[in-house]
Order: C-alpha cells, then structure tokens, then sequence
C-alpha cells in the first residue's frame, strides 16, 4: 500500500502501522505553512486516528512506527522510554575507524547559538550512547551498522561527526568533503523491534538500506 508519493506501510492492524518514511519528508509538520507537508499528515489521509509515537530526522529514511489509538500510543512511547524498542541504523561516513567496533558515550544537548543544531555539551548535556560496527571499508569510506541506546535528537549523525566520522550527505555536522560526497544524507533507520501493544508478541521489521 503506497499512500502518497513514495511513501510505503509494511504492515498494519487495529493497533499500528510500521511505516518507511523517505529521505527529505518530515515525520511531523514543522513551523510554518511551508512546512505541513509530512509523513503523519499524508498517512492520516489513510488512517484517520494514527498517532505519532517517533520520529526520524528529515533526511534520515526508514522504519516509522505509528499508533492507532491513544492506548496503544502510550504502550508504545513507553517502550521507547525504558529502552525496550531496539533499533538498528546502516550509514556511510567519511574515512576508516581504526577500529572494527566501539561505542560512543558523549552527553548531547542543544546548541543555542546554531539551531537546530545540537552539541556535545559536557555540563549541561543529557547522557547518551551509540554502538557501531563496521560492516563494510570503501575507498576512505565506512558502512557502519549502528545501534543508538538512547533516542537523542540528532544523537547518531553528532555522535560519528564528534569522532571525525561524520555521515557523508550531512547538511549539518559533515564538512564540505564529506557534505559534497552524497547527494542526501546516507543514514537508514534498518530495523526496529517492540512488542505488540496489544497482545505483547515480538515484532521485527527490516528494511532493505537505499544506498
């Protein structure tokens, strides 16, 4: 089921949706009547009572999880809360980590002098955490897999860009080499894991990276 342009829903029931939300498409309106244009708004042309629980960055693409109704949102959100969805992202960043895996652990909090930036913030900064592994070395260039522990906004794409590694086609923590080597930020929200609100089964999505 294809609602709107390029957008895809995996699965639905009573309870939920597990979208795929395309690079360049908003999760929710941003400010301003330019901004409206997003995927909960296309997908409540269709599914009239979904709910917002998550959200991806603009530019990132991949799984979306929404609910269908106000108990099965709080469910969910509670999941995403105490830690219980697990996620996997695929990127490509500039250079080779000398490492085959590691886990970064920086605090992150808002860069008030660069919105909407965010900034690795020592005194102020809320704890979080990202592991990742190298799946791929091309040409000075990594593919990672990478599981962020904790759900900061921009947490995945500051984090790498904080190591020296920033994700290639990132128009806010990439330099102009790595900015210019991808014509969108190469970050992929791969799969994610939860438990049904309803009836507590496991579930696991996976989505085919684009790039």
């Amino acid at each position: 089921m294809q609602p709107g342009d390029n957008l895809l829903v995996h699965y639905h029931d009573a309870n939920l949706l597990v979208l795929e939300k395309p690079s360049g498409l908003l999760s929710v309106p941003g400010r301003g009547p330019d901004l409206q244009d997003c995927l909960s708004s296309r997908i409540q042309t269709l599914f009239p009572t979904a709910l917002v629980v998550h959200r991806l960055d603009r530019d990132t693409s991949g799984l979306m999880i929404m609910a269908l109704d106000k108990a099965s949102q709080r469910n969910i959100s509670l999941q995403f809360e105490e830690r219980k969805v697990h996620k996997v992202y695929e990127c490509i960043v500039q250079g080779t980590p000398a490492e085959h895996s590691g886990c970064i652990t920086l605090p992150i909090g808002r860069d008030l002098t660069r919105p909407p930036r965010y900034k690795i913030d020592h005194e102020n900064g809320r704890f979080s955490e990202t592991s990742w592994s190298i799946l791929e070395n091309q040409n000075g260039q990594a593919r990672l897999r990478i599981e962020p522990r904790t759900g900061r906004s921009h947490q995945i794409r500051l984090h790498l860009a904080s190591v020296d590694h920033p994700i290639l086609g990132d128009p806010l923590y990439a330099d102009a080499t790595a900015l210019a080597a991808a014509d969108r930020l190469l970050l992929h929200a791969r799969e994610i894991q939860f438990s049904h609100p309803l009836t507590g089964k496991i579930m696991c999505w996976k989505s085919s990276c684009p790039f």
